[in-house]
């Protein structure tokens, strides 16, 4: 059975349901302190996934996800990179998205580049574009075409009955709104498949409606949405109303981690 790392902190609050969603997904999760991987670095080769959960991590004191990145980026970055290079699929969700982005995990080198630790930061988790905090169910598609190994199969899901229904996910952050340093950057993440998830509408002007990005090589996937809240289907605002055959099968917040564990089980074997 594959193992699922998810790391907790001060004030990360959405690891109880992280750890829900690996077991859920078939993996075996282990809720494990930063502060404890930081002197144990060597702990991570234990472990075929990892998550960074979200919530607000030392308080989002500075900005969020900033005390948490920079522990990451300055004790663990090469114990992440290894992981990426033997194959490890890793997810941040919201907290732990902005915490990817600012540590250096995000969007990652580009094809055929090295993965270097002193790499500039290209994207940025900003205040949201109405200045407000956004508590709320949103509609999502899966970019077609994306390297993403954690939305291989929700393309299925949003061609089916009731798909724009079925393709929702919860969102809570204030800073959510995805910037890039240039139109080039953005160009480039899309022309490379590594935009994976992209909001239906406007929710708090990220560019390009940008809700979830991958590295080049697919396996890191930060996003802001939630889908460890989405795992069964009464927690849907209006789940009596979906197509009862659609219910059959795992929710879109389940699959994106049954995808994961997956790819993660094909490495280790």
């Amino acid at each position: 059975m594959a193992r699922a790392l998810v790391i907790r902190t001060a004030g990360t609050n959405c690891d109880g349901e992280m750890c829900r969603a690996f077991a859920l997904a078939g993996a075996e999760p282990s809720l494990v302190h930063l502060d404890r991987l930081v002197a144990e670095p060597a702990r991570i080769e234990g472990f075929d996934l990892i998550g960074l959960p979200g919530g607000f991590s030392y308080g989002d004191d500075i900005a969020s996800g900033r005390i948490f990145a920079v522990k990451v980026r300055e004790r663990l970055f090469p114990a992440f990179r290894a992981a990426v290079e033997r194959g490890v699929p890793i997810i941040g969700v919201c907290n732990g998205f902005q915490t990817l982005v600012q540590c250096g995990l995000l969007p990652g080198p580009t094809p055929g580049e090295p993965w270097d630790r002193a790499a500039p930061q290209r994207l940025s988790l900003r205040d949201n574009a109405s200045a407000r905090f956004i508590d709320r169910w949103v509609r999502v598609r899966p970019v077609p075409g994306s390297v993403c190994v954690w939305t291989r199969t929700l393309g299925a899901a949003a061609a089916g009955a009731g798909a724009d229904d079925v393709m929702m996910l919860p969102i809570a952050h204030g800073e959510g709104r995805l910037v890039a340093d240039s139109p080039e950057t953005i160009a480039d993440l899309e022309r490379n498949g590594q935009v994976a998830l992209r909001y239906a509408e406007d929710v708090n002007g990220s560019d390009g409606r940008i809700a979830g990005v991958c590295d080049a090589s697919g396996l890191v996937f930060g996003l802001m949405p939630h889908p460890e809240r989405y795992l069964d289907w009464t927690r849907h605002p209006f789940w009596t109303r979906l197509n009862a055959e659609t219910r059959r099968g795992p929710t879109p917040g389940l699959s994106i981690f049954r995808d994961a564990v997956e790819a993660a089980s094909r490495v280790s074997v």
